[in-house]
């Protein structure tokens, strides 16, 4: 989860890593370090907790100039958070710097012959192990390059490594397995990062890196290879947005701009989905339409946010497709053996698309020869390259660790994909898929309205300070509303929130109810008048028990305001396109309780941007 940034150039190597450190930070933030070459010397830097507690060292102690450098920030895996731990390491005689992401499994049994070997690891790290391996070698004679090869081959794991060598200080190396890793070209000048934010401020051409494969960076040059040396033809692409939509915008938090950004970002999701012939397209489709009407089975598998996501989904694809879905997590997919062949769809939802459980799932259901499609936010990752149709989400940047916009194009992705497999297997006419498309393409407005409502949210989140716990219930496609709810407030408050199907409730979790205690209701539209009744069942079984209910319904929706204490009034919408109007307001909740709780919404506690280790 770690983030990574390399540079060498003409500009200055600690104020470029330390920038690129700036807009990575949301990948890990319990440390922060820098290593540059100066003089035939390697200089290195590394603090304990936030960018700020580094930049603080640098300012009083600068670093000596140089034009070649690495920088981490850090997600703790091996050993706790603090300097020692902190990256870059170095081997014995400090003539190398390197940095990792990831975790290297077979740690234990390296150590103990590095150890053997008459060396003193000062760290807990798995990472310094590796500076020592790569450090022998380049002192046994071979070049930097050579041995990161040697040393990569040794290795087990999910690792991305950066090394700098004190005496050759016009390469930088790095090497890429199961963690991401991308490149910047610049003219004269190349970069490292983790993500292409980390140097998006300098070039927008970029170059995507492969499974085992080792970079090898110059001022002027860009050389791939694989662990065995071998010459690799990688793949260039541009990165279509800039860094302007990586800062705040007047906002105090990333997140709460994000909130905002989500009309746009919907709205680009859907931007070029038809062909002038009005047929649904996607991104990279490698899949024929005969092998997608032989699928007879669908698997969504997904983490955290996404897996929500998908649960919308399966309401979607079985009601527009009738075909049978199934949502699992993807940490939980390959282990319990799963059913799956030549016609079994596996949807795998991932904002980063480095997703290391989701990208473990996927080559597992390559293996058994099942068809795979992503659903990525990021163009170059492991997960669509894995993949043999893509949907980008198209949201840009979402520098807050906890999703909004990624969730919502996540969404609209889901529903494309639905749509599509309806088109191919005439499942739905044509002007029914019409009809679909032109009310997906009106929820920008949708959710433009509910955000003009987001101060009378504010104050609601100021009153419940003092709240411990929160519920959330919702039905059918309200219900992943619910638990996406609940999982937002658990990220930014710290507080017991959970999310139940509604009816569910008479089953256990009515014993949580207590007086006073604020229960969201995701109230379904009127039109579906069974759901619509059995929820204000549902509601009504809490507020006679003390409850006090914030009610989400559509406008117009008269029926529930003598069981709402709290009514936030939605825009009218189909109740398979709910999802997208009904998450707004709990993610304003959530944003605001935290901020009114003194905490950071950006960089909640103990969390990461992408998690790339299982």
């Amino acid at each position: 989860m770690c983030g990574i940034v390399g540079y060498i150039g003409p500009r200055s190597a600690q104020d470029t890593i330390i920038d690129g450190l700036r807009r990575l930070e949301y990948r890990g933030y319990d440390s922060a370090g820098v290593a540059v070459v100066s003089g035939g010397e390697l200089f290195v830097e590394k603090k304990a907790g936030k960018l700020a507690n580094l930049e603080k060292v640098i300012d009083d102690e600068p670093m000596p100039t140089s034009g070649i450098g690495i920088g981490h920030t850090r997600w703790a895996t091996h050993g706790p958070p603090n300097d020692v731990n902190a990256h870059p390491h170095t081997g014995s005689v400090r003539r190398v710097g390197l940095v990792h992401n990831g975790i290297i499994e077979n740690f234990v049994e390296l150590r103990s012959r590095v150890e053997d070997d008459g060396h003193e690891l000062l760290s807990d790290t798995d990472t310094e192990i590796v500076a020592h391996l790569v450090e022998l070698q380049v002192q046994s004679g071979v070049d930097l390059v050579t041995a990161m090869q040697r040393v990569c081959q040794q290795l087990d794991g999910a690792f991305t490594l950066v090394a700098i060598d004190s005496q050759d200080p016009d390469t930088v190396v790095a090497a890429r397995r199961n963690s991401p890793l991308v490149v910047g070209l610049g003219e004269g000048e190349n970069f490292l990062g983790s993500d292409v934010a980390a140097f998006i401020e300098f070039t927008r051409e970029a170059l995507e890196l492969g499974q085992d494969q080792i970079v090898v960076m110059t001022r002027d040059n860009v050389e791939v290879t694989d662990f065995w040396g071998r010459p690799v033809e990688a793949k260039r692409f541009h990165v279509d947005w800039d860094l302007s939509a990586a800062e705040k915008d007047g906002h105090d938090w990333f997140m709460r701009k994000e909130i905002f950004e989500q009309p746009r970002a919907v709205a680009d999701s859907l931007i070029g989905r038809r062909t002038a012939a009005g047929q649904l397209q996607l991104d990279e489709m490698r899949l024929a339409d005969e092998e997608l009407r032989d699928i007879d089975k669908i698997i969504i598998i997904a983490c955290g946010t996404s897996f929500y996501a998908g649960m919308v989904a399966k309401y979607a694809i079985e009601h527009w497709t009738r075909t049978p879905v199934e949502v699992e997590l993807a940490s939980e997919f390959r282990y319990r053996d799963p059913i799956i062949d030549s016609t079994t769809l596996i949807v795998a939802i991932s904002q980063s698309g480095e997703t290391a459980d989701t990208l473990q799932a996927i080559i597992h259901a390559r293996s058994q020869k099942a068809k795979v499609l992503a659903i990525c936010n990021t163009n170059g990752s492991s997960i669509p390259r894995e993949s043999d149709a893509v949907i980008y989400t198209h949201a840009g940047p979402e520098i807050g660790v906890a999703s909004t916009k990624g969730f919502l194009t996540q969404l609209v992705a889901c529903y494309l994909l639905a749509l599509y497999i309806a088109q191919v297997k005439g499942t739905r006419f044509g002007d029914e898929i019409d009809e679909i498309m032109e009310q997906l393409e009106a929820m920008p407005e949708h959710i433009e309205t509910v955000l003009k409502g987001a101060e009378s949210v504010y104050e609601l989140a100021r009153d419940h300070v003092d709240s411990r716990s929160v519920l959330f219930l919702g039905r059918h496609a309200g219900y992943p509303v619910a638990l996406e709810g609940a999982l937002k407030l658990k990220e930014l408050a710290y507080i017991h929130a959970e999310g139940f199907a509604a009816g569910e409730l008479k089953h256990g979790p009515i014993a949580l109810i207590e007086e006073g205690l604020p229960v969201f209701c995701v109230v379904p539209p009127k039109g579906r008048d069974q759901l619509h009744g059995k929820m204000l069942s549902g509601i009504q079984e809490v507020r006679a028990r003390g409850a006090r209910t914030i009610c989400l319904a559509e406008d117009g929706d008269s029926s529930i305001e003598p069981y709402a204490d709290v009514l936030i009034r939605l825009p009218k919408v189909p109740v398979l396109l709910q999802p997208l109007v009904a998450i707004v307001p709990l993610q304003l909740f959530a944003c605001e309780l935290a901020t009114a709780l003194g905490h950071d919404v950006d960089q909640p506690r103990n969390l990461a941007k992408s998690v790339t280790v299982e």
